[in-house]
């Protein structure tokens, strides 16, 4: 544990992505090494490849995304991703431990969320790598 605090905004948010519908992701970076806020989002109208150009390059960010993919039946679905974007090559050290030490306390906060991607490379946001996340 990291003593970091998770800000109500994040879980109004989750609630807004989770209930309302009205967000295809949530962004959230720690601010000062003190408190998990929101960086930023997108609404119905962006899609995952808008989500993939919003995480910096260089620094670690958690997200929540509003995943649509198809099952091998051909069903279309949705369902909510936490995301765990830590690049290896182009953060610090003392960074990657704030985000990886706090990490549970933002997943506490939002409940329900059955998915999570780990990706510390480009290549493993690729949305057919998260798809493939989605179907197991």
């Amino acid at each position: 544990m990291s003593g970091v605090t998770v800000a109500d905004a994040c879980v109004d948010k989750f609630n807004e992505i989770k209930m309302k519908k009205t967000l295809t992701y949530v962004v959230f970076k720690i601010e000062n090494r003190k408190q998990i806020v929101v960086d930023c989002e997108g609404d119905k109208e962006k899609t995952y490849a808008d989500f993939v150009a919003a995480l910096p390059e260089g620094e670690p960010r958690y997200a929540l995304v509003d995943v649509e993919y198809e099952t091998d039946e051909g069903v279309k679905q949705n369902k909510l991703c936490f995301f765990f974007w830590s690049p290896d090559d182009k953060t610090t050290v003392k960074d990657r431990m704030i985000y990886a030490s706090s990490k549970d306390a933002i997943k506490k906060k939002l409940v329900g969320v059955m998915k999570e991607v780990q990706a510390n490379d480009p290549s493993e946001l690729e949305e057919s790598e998260v798809i493939a996340v989605m179907k197991k």
